[in-house]
């Protein structure tokens, strides 16, 4: 007798759940990828990390069976597309590695805003006034964490606002992708981009790579293994439930992440810092909650 298993939890909770994982192993991600470049060139590991996810995400499309070398891999879409994740790969390991953890993550968070905003200016999507307010709002929150005007105000906070760019840049591409590339061909590619952006840095700045010691392949290990994790529990999340309620949880990363900040680095987070996120997290809400009344028809987009 053969009995069909159903899901016990809605699909909402589901990707909400998915959602919230791959955030905190983002930030994991995060956490093991500054500790490693305290013991080895940035360059290094970023090669390393990108070899070794790929590496991964070939073995998992291997066994499944999946051709990763399709056509349509090398087109200009692809191509643009792999320029933006270069970019933003490249600035926000900088980002990590000279900058407070707490800073990038929350900077990060603005990613969403700026995705609405060249959605609109290059594929000419409709945005309503709540969008645009949005958008405004969240860039005011990003200007708050930053602080440009203030004392303590470091140029370097703006890697991560460049690696922000990147991402956004890369999420709109990916709009556009043929449905022939899946998860595992887009993480095969993403991780690829990784390993070139830490030669092109090598390039940039030669430092001599080492032979990593055990406690820094264990970090690599962790890296890989929980960026890994990350991406592909975000591409669960977003085919999971409703994508206006599973979106939102995006930003449970600026919890992750300001908790790995202030209790493994140390990093103080101030009023103004909590402030800025408040706004980022109202932006992204907005946004979110503007989405969903569209998909209802109650209002035009």
């Amino acid at each position: 007798m053969t009995h069909s298993l159903k899901p016990s939890l809605p699909p909402n909770v589901q990707g909400i759940l998915w959602m919230t994982l791959s955030m905190a192993a983002f930030a994991l991600e995060d956490l093991f990828v500054k500790r490693a470049v305290q013991a080895l060139p940035l360059s290094e590991v970023l090669v390393l990390c990108g070899l070794g996810g790929a590496l991964v995400f070939a073995v998992l499309a291997w066994g499944q069976g999946v051709r990763l070398l399709q056509p349509v891999a090398r087109s200009r879409l692809m191509a643009g597309r792999a320029l933006f994740e270069l970019v933003g790969r490249l600035f926000y390991a900088l980002a990590i590695a000279l900058t407070p953890l707490s800073t990038t993550t929350a900077i990060l968070q603005a990613t969403p805003v700026l995705v609405v905003l060249g959605g609109s200016l290059f594929f000419h999507e409709r945005v309503g006034w709540r969008r645009w307010v949005a958008v405004g709002v969240g860039l005011l929150g990003v200007l708050i964490v930053l602080r440009p005007g203030a004392g303590d105000f470091s140029a370097l906070s703006l890697l991560a606002v460049v690696g922000m760019i990147g991402f956004a840049g890369r999420d709109l591409a990916s709009r556009a992708v043929p449905p022939a590339l899946g998860t595992l061909h887009l993480g095969v590619f993403g991780f690829l981009t990784l390993a070139l952006a830490g030669a092109l840095y090598a390039l940039g700045r030669p430092a001599a790579w080492t032979l990593p010691t055990a406690e820094a392949l264990a970090l690599l290990a962790g890296a890989v293994g929980v960026g890994t994790l990350a991406y592909a529990a975000l591409m669960k999340a977003m085919r999971t439930g409703d994508l206006a309620t599973v979106t939102p949880f995006r930003y449970t990363r600026l919890l992750f992440g300001l908790t790995v900040g202030a209790l493994v680095f140390g990093e103080r987070v101030d009023a103004a810092m909590v402030a800025g996120c408040l706004v980022i997290v109202a932006a992204g809400l907005l946004i979110a909650w503007d989405n969903a009344l569209a998909r209802r028809r109650l209002i035009p987009l």
